[in-house]
């Protein structure tokens, strides 16, 4: 376990000392070493305002010194030899070149020399090769719609120069909006192609029958229409958004196989599928000698949990399907935002009625949603305990689950993305009796088959 500690420029030559739990403001926006993806320098113009570095300072030996955020349990990033200046500038009263997070271990104040390493923060997408981060950037509501453009650079890029290289969209997002964003972003940034994943979903491309749903026309139309939008040509993964029950299990393995074996797609795996659809693909795929899924898209919460605890362990085991999930935070109702009602600029008071957001507001405001504003507040005295926001234990909640490897945020603005995505730094902190408290205040914990026939 690591301590934060931030320096910052204060008056005359004394040092600001401030904690981890300091709100962070936009125009000073940290590096995480503990996202690091070992990329290289990315250049001063390429990054926005939150990553500048100041080239200027003649008291600094390099070109500018690097924002670094929270701390894991070795050294600062990249062999870090700026951290032994900080140290004698905080000893001598010299000011730091510019704000300074220095990561130090609470069982030795000196700072481990060598490179950051990055423990379990990358895993293989089910038993695939592919290696995503444990946190990916979702563009659902956001992208093109919510945001703007410039907000939607500066998202991209945190996440991107933060370590993260799973970036989820789909053909119905803002109507093609947010892959348009999203792919004008990349290709603004040039970053290589071969070091970030880039999922879309196929199933609702449009309003005519033949725009939507699983037949091989779509599939093929669909993804050709999504790699347009982004201007790739190729995407990582690709999903089926939902089981379409109208058309044959054979000819969705058929076309999703297709577009694999011509270079439009790495992999493809389903969202929102039952076990029982996901082991049929499979059999499918294995009778014919045709491509399978490899990972399922799944909502997963504190309040959603059947699916991810109970069913997903077995389709790991029996086809090596890999999971990601998405609304760690379950649209805003686990931030505690909604502890007295609906604010007037949340997602539940948005009035779009092709958003579909009034089951939202509903849900808030009726006695399930009174009862689980009264279960946060228990929650949120726990976050308390272990030194984070309710948001941060919430999604450290889901990243604590090994069957869980890549969970899909999102975010309206950067100070969002870079308060969630600390929350990496909490999931060593639940222990088994916090889980135990939580389980218990919570009262929903899954009761896998076994365990009820057994009982």
């Amino acid at each position: 376990m690591s301590t934060l500690i931030q320096y910052s420029a204060g008056s005359g030559s004394k040092l600001q000392r401030k904690s981890s739990q300091t709100s962070i403001s936009s125009g000073n926006l940290p590096r995480n070493p503990s996202f690091t993806g070992g990329r290289g320098n990315v250049s001063s113009r390429d990054r926005p305002r939150h990553f500048r570095t100041d080239s200027n300072d003649s008291r600094s030996g390099s070109s500018g010194a690097k924002h670094w955020l929270l701390g894991g349990d070795t050294s600062t990033p990249d062999g870090a030899a700026g951290s032994s200046s900080s140290e004698k500038g905080s000893g001598s009263g010299r000011l730091p070149t510019t704000a300074e997070v220095v990561v130090r271990k609470t069982t030795d104040s000196s700072v481990t020399k060598g490179k950051y390493k990055r423990r379990g923060f990358f895993r293989n997408l089910g038993k695939s090769g592919l290696r995503v981060s444990n946190i990916g950037l979702g563009t659902w509501v956001t992208f093109g719609a919510q945001i703007t453009d410039d907000t939607a650079e500066e998202l991209v890029t945190l996440a991107y120069e933060s370590g993260i290289n799973v970036f989820d969209t789909a053909e119905v997002y803002a109507a093609g909006k947010a892959e348009i964003v999203l792919g004008k972003i990349f290709k603004k940034k040039a970053w290589r192609r071969s070091s970030y994943i880039i999922c879309t979903k196929i199933y609702w491309g449009g309003k005519a029958e033949t725009e939507k749903g699983l037949s091989r026309k779509h599939i093929i139309e669909g993804l050709k229409g999504s790699l347009e939008r982004l201007q790739m040509e190729y995407v990582d993964l690709v999903f089926a958004n939902k089981p379409d029950p109208h058309t044959p299990m054979e000819e969705i393995v058929r076309a999703f196989t297709h577009v694999v074996n011509q270079g439009w797609a790495m992999y493809w795996g389903t969202s929102r599928w039952s076990n029982m659809e996901i082991m049929e693909a499979y059999s499918v795929a294995r009778q014919f000698n045709l491509i399978p899924p490899i990972a399922e898209q799944a909502e997963y919460h504190l309040y959603q949990r059947d699916k991810i605890e109970v069913n997903m362990p077995e389709l790991y085991n029996k086809m090596g399907i890999g999971c990601m999930t998405w609304s760690p935070l379950a649209c805003g109702i686990l931030t505690g935002k909604y502890d007295d009602g609906v604010p007037i600029y949340s997602r539940a008071a948005l009035k779009l009625s092709t958003q579909g957001y009034n089951w939202l507001k509903d849900k808030i405001l009726s006695e399930e949603g009174r009862r689980q504003q009264a279960q946060l507040r228990e929650v949120a005295v726990i976050a308390d305990k272990i030194g984070c926001s309710l948001s941060q234990l919430a999604i450290a909640w889901c990243l604590r689950n090994d069957n869980v490897h890549c969970v899909l945020l999102g975010a309206s603005n950067v100070d969002q993305l870079y308060e969630n995505m600390q929350s990496i730094q909490y999931v060593s902190k639940l222990t088994p009796a916090i889980m135990a408290e939580l389980d218990k205040i919570l009262g929903n914990k899954p009761v896998k088959i076994r365990e009820h026939i057994a009982r």
